[in-house]
């Protein structure tokens, strides 16, 4: 039945090419689609030419008039129209319902889209174009994306310019259609999609910095999905990153200070990655570390969202901060490189100098030339509480002592914030009991910086140390000389309570308990364990009995 049905129809195309083959002066062809699929039974009339019934195939082929001005597709009784009369070519595909399949989509049914404005195309009375959208959207609000999609999909492809919500919705579509896909492949084909529709958004509606912060985000986001079947490797692995990283670099550089906070961490993240994959010099990762903090400070300084500021302070900036520390770029070499010729070129730049100090002295650089050069052109600069701090630290390199201190003593005198004066009190400690065996002066200095910031672990390093060396010439019975080290032990175990401290404090614990004093020379003395006991002398602090 079949076989004959597709005899009839196309005998029937041949007799009606006949008829009008004297009058036409060219021949127009193409597929009509309903649904995505071929259409069969779709009759098509050329303007001023010939008809015919399409075939399972969807194709058809009619003779029309030079001057020809549209071509009307009919099925039962409904009828569309295909203005041609500016259309150049004579293959003119068609989707009758629903859109043409395409790798891409962004080819109209005619290769000619409507790059009308909803307010242009409402005020047309495009029907098509009214009806597609009205039950899209309503599938859409039902989250009945199975249904919208197809509606969806004819506006996306024939209506691009007509509304922005056709990309925002479609993201969520693709979105969604990614994390319910049950193979890589499945995923990596609507991936592939996904990232066609950010580009088509860019070229109908613009903001490209903006949404190629997003396409990173999500190219990344499901690329990188720990669920995948298959883990990226290699090269992989590496051109995931590297795509990553263009988008999102490119999103920084067009944004600025509009930049979406977390893209910024993505940029350091891939930066990062693609370091430690081998890709990317580390003079390249200073210097992105380097942006990221400007773009960062830049979102703060310039924005009136204060969700956004607070993200950027409270996350953003500490993390970039975690990833740089972490990346292995950081060292001193890679940053005296990056540094001198900068340093060279900014050196009446004071604010630029305070950055650069920070970051050598955060990465133990504090020995190199450009430490000592720049510090006392600072100094020279802005004579500052920081300043002074790192002509201490210069002085302190030097071995002379004197300088170094009183170089702390005016970076105290100055300072304000009350962290980098915890740090300045911890540091002048540090030189008093490691350089001037002033024991108590070292641990008023730590105790000052406990004060100020309570959870400084290294303070109570310093002061659990300085008692380690006091039980050395400590005046006083045995008993009295070990009870000593149940102080150092105190400090140690609330240095341990920190993260940054935790390995060394513990072991500093275990190592100093074994001069406890025992059992008998307690019960001598009448202390049982647990009790307070005080211990005397300059040190004039209590603790508890153990063995």
């Amino acid at each position: 039945m079949k076989a004959i049905l597709r005899i009839t129809l196309s005998f029937a195309s041949i007799v009606m090419i006949g008829v009008t083959f004297a009058q036409a002066q060219r021949v127009i062809k193409g597929t009509v689609y309903m649904d995505g699929l071929p259409a069969a039974g779709i009759t098509v009339e050329a303007h001023k030419g010939g008809n015919m019934m399409t075939s399972f195939d969807g194709k058809y082929e009619v003779e029309a008039d030079a001057k020809s001005k549209y071509i009307r597709f009919t099925f039962i009784d409904e009828s569309k129209k295909l203005e041609i009369e500016e259309l150049s070519g004579d293959v003119f595909d068609f989707a009758f319902r629903g859109s043409i399949p395409s790798g891409d989509e962004d080819e109209g049914a005619s290769g000619k889209v409507n790059t009308g404005t909803l307010e242009e195309l409402m005020k047309a009375q495009d029907i098509d174009f009214m009806n597609e959208l009205s039950l899209y959207t309503e599938f859409y609000k039902q989250k009945d994306y199975k249904s919208a999609i197809p509606h969806w999909r004819n506006l996306y492809t024939n209506y691009p310019a007509s509304t922005a919500n056709i990309y925002i919705h479609g993201g969520k579509m693709y979105e969604t259609l990614i994390e319910r896909a049950t193979t890589d492949a499945e995923r990596d084909e609507l991936i592939d999609k996904y990232m066609k529709l950010y580009d088509k958004r860019i070229k109908y509606f613009g903001q490209k910095g903006y949404v190629l912060g997003r396409k990173g985000t999500s190219w990344l986001k499901y690329k990188l999905d720990p669920s995948r079947e298959n883990t990226p490797e290699g090269d992989a692995l590496i051109g995931i990153h590297k795509k990553g990283y263009e988008w999102v670099n490119e999103s920084v550089n067009e944004q600025g200070a509009e930049t979406e906070p977390p893209v910024l961490i993505l940029l350091m993240q891939t930066t990062v990655a693609l370091f430690k994959l081998g890709e990317m010099p580390k003079e390249q990762v200073v210097k992105n570390y380097e942006r990221c903090n400007e773009v960062a400070k830049s979102i703060v300084d310039a924005n009136a969202d204060e969700t956004k500021v607070q993200q950027t302070q409270e996350t953003v900036l500490p993390y970039i901060e975690t990833l740089f520390g972490k990346s292995g770029a950081a060292d001193c070499d890679a940053l005296v490189n990056i540094y001198t010729s900068e340093f060279e070129q900014k050196k009446d730049d004071a604010d630029f100098i305070k950055s650069m100090l920070r970051r050598l002295g955060r990465a133990k650089c504090t020995e190199s030339d450009l430490f000592g050069i720049a510090t006392e052109r600072l100094y020279e600069l802005d004579p500052s509480a920081e300043a002074a701090f790192n002509m201490a630290r210069r002085y302190l390199k030097k071995d002379d002592m004197e300088k170094a201190r009183e170089y702390y003593q005016m970076a105290i005198d100055q300072e304000t914030d009350n962290e980098l004066l915890a740090t300045y009190y911890y540091e002048r400690g540090l030189l008093r009991y490691a350089k001037m065996n002033n024991l108590v002066g070292a641990r008023e200095d730590a105790r000052k910086a406990i004060s100020l910031k309570s959870d400084y672990c290294d303070a109570n390093m310093l002061i659990g140390n300085i008692y380690v060396s006091a039980s050395q010439s400590f005046k006083g019975t045995d008993l009295e000389k070990s009870a000593v080290f149940w102080l150092a032990c105190d400090y140690f175990t609330k240095a341990r309570r920190s993260e940054d401290c935790s390995i060394d404090a513990a072991a500093n614990v275990a190592k100093y308990k074994k001069y406890f004093p025992n059992k008998e020379e307690a019960f001598m003395e009448g202390l049982p364990a647990g009790t307070s006991y005080k211990v005397g002398g300059w040190i004039n602090e209590s603790t508890t009995v153990r063995f």
